[in-house]
């Protein structure tokens, strides 16, 4: 797992395709788990290693993540991620073209835990919640179409629902209508992350090097600074 940025407060990795953030199934490989573990070896830990989770990435999708190591800097991570302060930037590869080449999406998304999915409904209702995103054509590669992402809200699959409704699944992603298979987990990458350090209260942007069968992208995707 490449290390992003360490320091006594906080952890970010590049995620891998595969690894489940927080409440991994036996068999199933845990991100914290292998957090927990990197940090008693390097730093000689004995006993339970705090690692907090304040954000999270789909077991396929990979990327900037961030991850606390103390209590006060996941407080603090928390409600940044709470109020909306952190920006994420995503790279994703759709199999088909968007009508418009940049667009606001705003949709009402309603979760099935039963069946894991995340579906886009006509009108709001009581179980439904409003989730935004922006995107914009950047490129096509011999895999599809390439938009940069960047969300305004952060719903659990949010970005994979909001395409597959306007008819541009994300390659890989079977379970939301891609007909393309893919390497290794789905075209969705986590590719920067603006958010504030928990105790220097500095900005802090990390960027995520996009995996490596991702070489034949046409993109490096780097956001203006704020």
């Amino acid at each position: 797992m490449q290390i992003i940025f360490e320091d006594n407060h906080l952890l970010v990795v590049n995620k891998q395709a595969g690894w489940v953030v927080q409440g991994a199934s036996a068999g199933q490989n845990s991100l914290i788990g292998w957090a927990a573990d990197y940090l008693r070896k390097k730093y000689s830990k004995p006993g339970n290693v705090f690692v907090g989770v304040v954000s999270r990435l789909d077991s396929p999708v990979t990327g900037v993540l961030p991850l606390a190591r103390t209590s006060k800097g996941a407080s603090r991570l928390s409600e940044q991620f709470r109020d909306r302060t952190p920006k994420k930037t995503y790279l994703a590869i759709a199999e088909r073209m968007p009508r418009e080449s940049a667009a606001r999406l705003e949709h009402h998304l309603v979760r099935n835990e039963d069946q894991t999915i995340t579906r886009v409904v006509a009108k709001a209702s009581q179980t439904s919640k409003l989730s935004i995103l922006e995107y914009r054509y950047v490129g096509q590669n011999p895999m599809g179409y390439e938009l940069e992402i960047n969300l305004i809200s952060g719903r659990k699959h949010q970005i994979r629902a909001q395409l597959q409704a306007i008819g541009c699944p994300i390659v890989g992603d079977q379970k939301y209508g891609a007909q393309q298979s893919f390497e290794s987990g789905i075209a969705l990458h986590c590719r920067q992350l603006d958010l504030i350090h928990p105790t220097l209260r500095t900005d802090l942007r990390l960027i995520a090097e996009l995996p490596k069968y991702w070489k034949w992208s046409r993109t490096s995707i780097v956001a203006p600074d704020r």
